[in-house]
């Protein structure tokens, strides 16, 4: 029973940092809309990192934390540029029509595209300092139930796939709809979510209080 609560607390901790809808979240469902199979490495990549940080956190606890803290606003600073730059590109490609059907060409090289986008995905995840402090401080609060190193193991798994699952979903959910909406409405989706993705750059520089 107890590993089992603490695999239900590791798939809560998962799904509390994949269900609220920031700017990875956006970034997938416009993925989702684009390339299927480019989306599914994209909801892998935010996974893994989500996983990655819920190691880290559960091996070193505050520290990671503490280790933060004095840099916070320089790597805050960062994930904002970032944002802003793919926000930018977004905006100024929605302009452009996008082909209904892959090429050939486009096909043979699938297998790479997704590689691609599981990194480019991977390292937007990894620049938020958000997750790593929601981690740090979860597992703090946890003390001694993740002091073994089954315990930590079970926790950690169960982020992932809590998180994975989530991602999944969200990438099925926006293909679905990708595939059933007109042209002009799916352009629009994009404009639309490329200037989500600017606001959530702002509210990362300058966070609101």
């Amino acid at each position: 029973m107890s590993m089992w609560t603490t695999a239900m607390a590791g798939a809560a901790a998962g799904l509390g940092v994949a269900m609220p809808m920031g700017a990875v979240g956006v970034l997938l469902i416009q993925q989702g809309m684009r390339d299927r199979r480019g989306a599914v490495a994209a909801a892998a990549a935010v996974a893994v990192v989500d996983c990655a940080y819920a190691a880290v956190a559960t091996a070193l606890g505050p520290l990671v934390a503490s280790a933060l803290s004095g840099v916070e606003a320089w790597v805050r600073l960062v994930s904002a540029a970032v944002l802003a730059v793919i926000a930018v590109r977004g905006l100024l490609a929605s302009r452009r029509p996008r082909p209904a059907v892959a090429s050939e060409g486009e096909d043979e090289a699938a297998g790479t595209g997704a590689v691609r986008t599981f990194t480019r995905f991977a390292a937007i995840t990894l620049i938020n300092p958000t997750t790593a402090l929601y981690f740090a401080a979860l597992t703090t609060a946890q003390g001694a139930t993740l002091g073994t190193g089954a315990a930590g193991a079970v926790f950690v798994g169960a982020v992932f796939l809590a998180s994975l699952g989530w991602q999944q979903l969200l990438v099925a959910a926006s293909g679905f709809a990708g595939t059933r909406i007109s042209d002009t409405a799916r352009a629009w989706t994009f404009r639309i979510g490329y200037g989500l993705v600017a606001v959530y750059a702002v509210r990362v520089a300058l966070p609101l209080p």
